[in-house]
């Protein structure tokens, strides 16, 4: 079980890495989804805009883009995009540090993989009440 973190045309601001991939790996065992392959992409707006377009037809600037790459819906193998852009200005914009709103989109991706969804209210709803659950349990608070 691999789990990667790689950077694209951005400065890593990501800590303790290793912490995080456990922590990772422990979701995805709580959530009854089997991992094999995680990667996660650090980038600018301009580039996830681009994925975005090309692959969802969506024009707009979005926080993160997640594929499930894999053909066993029990075994995730997922790649996940983050504009690191988007996450600052959401950070600023709801009063948050910048560490606390990566690693809410960081986990809202994994959930995303264990077939969490968010298009509708109670869907979000439940996303958020999740994402703040392992907010908590990956801070402490």
């Amino acid at each position: 079980m691999a789990i990667q973190f790689t950077s694209h045309e951005v400065k890593d601001r990501l800590k303790d890495k290793r912490r995080l991939k456990g922590f990772l790996k422990d979701l995805f065992a709580a959530e009854g989804q089997g991992l094999k392959s995680l990667h996660y992409i650090f980038c600018n707006d301009a580039y996830l805009l681009e994925i975005n377009q090309q692959f969802l037809k969506h024009d707009t600037y979005t926080d993160i883009v997640t594929f499930e790459m894999g053909e066993d819906p029990g075994i995730t193998e997922g790649e996940i995009y983050v504009s690191t852009d988007r996450v600052e200005e959401n950070a600023e914009k709801f009063g948050v540090p910048y560490e606390q709103e990566l690693h809410r989109v960081i986990f809202h991706g994994a959930l995303h993989l264990c077939g969490f969804k968010d298009k509708s209210k109670k869907e979000a709803e439940l996303m958020r009440s999740k994402e703040n659950e392992y907010l908590s349990k990956y801070f402490g608070a």
